[in-house]
């Protein structure tokens, strides 16, 4: 089924594979931000530092808006790589109806065909949206936390 449907993914791939890349961009940025501050407060704050202090706050608001335009960026190419796929699904799964005989027409009622090529496609369309942001953003989220947590633990000792 997979293999089935991966063919409709067609001139999506390389956007497909665009928004894992810059979720992945904007979950590097917002594990560092903790790890910045942390900084922030040892070097400049503890040291009444003021210029240290306006030089990582601007670092710091640069990297938010990095990571508000990736994270916004990757919404709005996954979502277009999914309405895409689900135009291709849609498309490909009418050209197969064409196939069916008149007996297998009659098999299904035209409700049964429209909600199949509408809702369950649409259906199709929020899951793939999903997986290739979110599915990709909770794993890269544990795997910086844990590499974070060992760069912490090891500068401090």
């Amino acid at each position: 089924m997979i293999k089935t449907l991966s063919k409709s993914i067609r001139q999506y791939k390389k956007l497909s594979l665009l928004s894992p890349m810059f979720v992945i961009g904007e979950v590097i940025i917002e594990m560092l931000i903790p790890y910045l501050v942390g900084i922030l407060i040892d070097n400049g704050i503890m040291k009444g530092d003021m210029f240290y202090i306006s030089k990582m706050g601007l670092l710091l608001l640069v990297l938010t808006v990095i990571s508000l335009i990736l994270g916004a960026s990757a919404s709005y190419v996954s979502a277009h790589a999914a309405a895409g796929f689900a135009a291709n699904l849609r498309q490909d799964m009418f050209y197969h109806m064409q196939d069916y005989s008149f007996e297998n027409i009659d098999h299904f009622s035209s409700a049964s065909l429209v909600t199949r090529l509408t809702t369950d496609v649409n259906n199709v369309q929020m899951a793939y949206q999903m997986i290739i942001r979110i599915a990709v953003r909770a794993p890269m989220m544990f795997i910086v936390s844990i590499i974070m947590s060992i760069i912490i633990e090891t500068v401090k000792f």
